[in-house]
């Protein structure tokens, strides 16, 4: 069931892909209804907190008492082990309620000496068999996964001590012979090699770009330099991507030391910029940042080297514990969800012997990969910098992380290389390339202006901005862009070039006339699913206009995630989190109220993924789509779901619909039937959510995710224009593969033609005929709905039965579509 679960969290663009060893999938389910009862597993969180890790505990929870298994808290990590007693308690449903908001660990975490020592493992062995716990899930660090495994080695001749001193009989031992680990990464500095990302970094990344966003305003009216520490003793990526996320003038990470004279280039640069206009600075450094000698580079002495050589006026903020705090993203929240689940499956699954294994992310999928094994792999990115191999250091954080380091310094010069633009500031290629949106706005747009304007010009080429779509476009509104016209775009909202949802169809004589005129050879397409549906219509009049022969390409950038090709739109992650924090205060809203439940509309057409993926973030109860049918019987089932799960204790109830789920089932026949329905026991309250979805400054994810499918796609257009272009600089192509969408499917950048998209396209819905996000909506049921409520309808839930009804749900979509 959850080898699938992803979110949309995670692609290479703003995630590092770590190299890692061949992954261990699932084998096949063998696991027979009720065999998993009696199955004992405990949860604990060791080592340093992190967002997420919440969200982690709930779905180990939740996910084992829906497969019939018997969980427990361990409080206080290994420290709560070896000391047994109150610290190692039954969880229920209800007991994990309400925490998948709250940051940090909720059942507790501490750095344990005793456990490093035999007899503390030997205590916590005993504390484990008293309890009959044989399956762990431990959710921290690489140093928590490494002490679990050893613990796991050990495990034998512990409980043959125990036996000979008497403590547990021959029998237990037999009982408890094998203890099996599953292993979840939980570290805000994603400085683990084994999986794209770890739980708690998109929160970290979210506080740290919070916290830029608020010094930006202040540092411009006082015409000031900020330095900013952020964490990562270890590991750049936090200030790297936070950079790349804030366009920050200057960073410092330990696994790309600056070169020796690195005081001077700072100096300078800071100064070019000044004289340019510019009226703030951002530097960031990690923390374990170095220079190529192994010597500390902090804030402080940043700071000093500006003041003296520049007086400019500089200040240190040290962000510290901050990005480890507040609540976490939606992406952290599934993240945690999904990768509970997943290692209650793989611990059910696990065999006698087996090598223990962690949880990680590859691309959009949830799998196992060999514990040690990525240990050894972190340690060795160590042992790289100890060995001053910095290229080697950087590789073995992935590619993604490499070409993160490459756009940023491309990105964030002060201006083109020499020769690339004339005394005007025009280009001075032979090429003239086009960007223009169409369709809705949303955040991530001006990302991709930003890079495709500064990726284009970088080599010479000169851009044209459209603005306002093809409305714009027939109009003659089109200017041309510049190096410095672009600066600070990535961190706003909206679209600043703006954009119509006008398709180019009816009027495809003045916009041909135009691309005449304007001379444009290569067009960039940003928007969602009209942005899409403009260039196939372009596309496929390419025989009766020469002026469309030229190489044209599509970003989908939509908060719907509705446009086929990729698995996830630009846009998209920000909607998530915008619907995220407002469910959170919806609920808050009825703290200290009775029992209440709320039912909310979201946006996305006929589209359910923000529904569905919001629901599951939120901890929602139930998620209404277009994709998945249901009946009044359904919604009265849900309503009794609703009264099982007050009998639980529970006073809060979350209820999405997407807005064009049912045509007759509107939100506010939902709102009226289950307030008909649960009066007496609940009351019910209504709030569509409306342009608040779209609205907002975009995520980390989508100022990187934007930045890197706009430099991609820059590169892509100059490939096809050096290929095609002829003596007189002339282009003309007509085969599909010059008309593409880029997208993100699983870890891939894929360049699909869209006319081969139109047979995988519902064009009355809006929607691709196949999304993989439909296998989510197995584990929003199996979260949120109460074991009490399963047998008292006399269902007892298997794992057989999760896998068939996914199977049975995917086939009934695909027989519909």
């Amino acid at each position: 069931m959850c080898k699938n679960i992803t979110f949309s969290t995670l692609e290479e663009a703003a995630i590092p892909i770590p190299v890692i060893t061949e992954p261990i999938h699932r084998e096949g389910m063998s696991l027979q209804q009720g065999a998993q009862k009696g199955r004992v597993i405990g949860v604990f969180t060791s080592g340093g907190d992190s967002q997420g890790m919440n969200a982690a505990v709930r779905a180990v929870v939740r996910m084992g008492l829906y497969l019939g298994c018997r969980v427990y808290f361990i409080k206080e990590g290994y420290q709560g082990m070896v000391d047994g007693g109150n610290h190692i308690v039954e969880a229920t449903w209800a007991s994990v309620s309400s925490i998948i908001h709250k940051g940090g660990t909720v059942i507790g975490s501490a750095r344990c000496q005793d456990f490093r020592e035999r007899e503390g493992r030997l205590k916590a062995a005993l504390n484990l068999v008293q309890n009959g716990i044989t399956n762990l899930v431990v959710i921290g660090g690489d140093g928590s996964l490494t002490g679990a495994n050893q613990f796991r080695q050990d495990w034998e001749s512990l409980l043959d001590d125990l036996v000979s001193q008497g403590k547990i009989t021959a029998e237990k031992k037999q009982q408890c012979s094998s203890l099996n680990i599953v292993g979840m990464v939980g570290s805000i500095d994603n400085d683990f090699c084994g999986t794209d990302m770890t739980i708690g970094t998109d929160s970290a990344l979210h506080r740290i770009i919070e916290a830029i966003d608020a010094i930006v305003t202040t540092a411009s009216s006082h015409q000031r330099t900020f330095i900013l520490e952020v964490m990562g003793r270890h590991c750049g990526y936090l200030a790297l991507v936070g950079a790349l996320a804030s366009e920050a003038d200057f960073v410092f990470i330990p696994e790309w030391p600056p070169e020796a004279n690195w005081p001077i280039t700072l100096c300078e640069k800071l100064k070019m910029e000044r004289d340019a206009g510019q009226r703030l600075n951002i530097i960031l450094v990690a923390e374990g940042a170095m220079d190529r000698e192994g010597k500390a580079i902090n804030a402080e002495m940043v700071k000093k080297i500006i003041v003296d050589n520049l007086q400019q006026d500089t200040r240190v903020t040290v962000l510290g514990h901050v990005q480890r705090g507040g609540s976490p993203s939606a992406f952290d929240r599934i993240l945690g969800s999904r990768m509970g689940a997943e290692a209650v499956l793989a611990l059910l699954e696990a065999k006698s012997g087996a090598p223990a294994v962690v949880v990680s992310l590859d691309g959009n999928q949830s799998v196992r990969v060999p514990l040690m094994e990525c240990v050894m792999k972190t340690k060795s990115v160590a042992e790289a910098m100890e060995n001053k191999k910095w290229e080697e250091a950087v590789n073995l954080r992935g590619r993604s992380f490499a070409s993160n380091l490459i756009t940023y310094k491309m990105l964030t010069r002060v201006k083109p290389p020499e020769g690339a633009v004339d005394k005007e500031g025009h280009g001075t290629g032979k090429f003239r390339l086009a960007v223009m949106h169409c369709g809705a706005p949303c955040c991530g747009m001006n990302a991709v202006v930003r890079s495709f304007v500064r990726c284009c010009m970088f080599q010479g080429n000169t851009v044209l901005g459209i603005h306002d779509g093809f409305d714009g476009l027939i109009n003659g509104n089109i200017q041309e862009m510049h190096w410095s016209e672009v600066a600070g775009w990535v961190g706003q909202g909206g679209a600043f070039l703006g954009t119509k949802r006008t398709l180019p169809a009816e009027i495809m004589e003045k916009v041909v006339e135009q691309f005449r005129k304007y001379k444009i050879q290569g067009l960039l397409v940003a928007g969602g699913f009209e942005a899409y549906h403009s260039v196939l219509q372009m596309a496929d009049q390419r025989d009766k206009y020469p002026e469309l022969c030229i190489p044209m390409i599509v970003i989908p950038a939509t908060i719907s995630n509705n446009v086929p090709g990729t698995d996830f739109s630009l846009g998209s992650d920000t909607a998530l989190n915008e619907i995220t924090e407002i469910c959170d205060r919806i609920r808050q809203s009825a703290q200290g109220t009775k029992r209440r439940v709320f039912v909310v509309e979201t946006m996305g057409g006929y589209c359910g993924y923000l529904a569905t993926v919001a629901g599951l973030a939120g901890g929602a109860d139930a998620a209404y789509i277009f994709e998945e049918h249901f009946s009044i019987k359904d919604l009265i089932g849900d309503v009794y779901h609703m009264q099982a799960k007050m009998e639980e204790g529970i006073h809060r109830g979350l209820i999405l619909r997407n807005e064009m789920a049912n045509h007759h089932y509107t939100t506010d026949f939902i709102y009226r039937l289950y307030s008909e329905e649960g009066k007496n026991i609940f009351s019910t309250r209504m709030n569509i959510l409306g342009h608040m979805q779209q609205g907002g400054s975009p995520s980390p994810f989508d100022r990187n995710f934007g930045t890197k499918l706009a430099a991609k796609a820059a590169d892509w257009l100059m490939k096809q224009l050096e290929t095609l272009a002829k003596p007189d600089n002339t282009v003309f192509c007509k085969t599909p593969d010059t008309a593409v969408l880029l997208g993100l499917v699983q870890r891939q950048y894929n360049f699909t033609p869209v006319q081969n998209l139109r047979q995988e396209t519902d064009f009355k819905n809006r929607i691709p005929k196949h999304q993989w996000w439909l296998v989510l909506r197995r584990l929003l049921r199996a979260l949120g709905t109460p074991v009490s409520y399963l047998l008292k309808a006399g269902i007892t839930p298997s794992l057989t039965d999760v896998e068939k009804a996914i199977e049975e749900h995917v086939d009934e979509v695909a027989a519909d579509q």
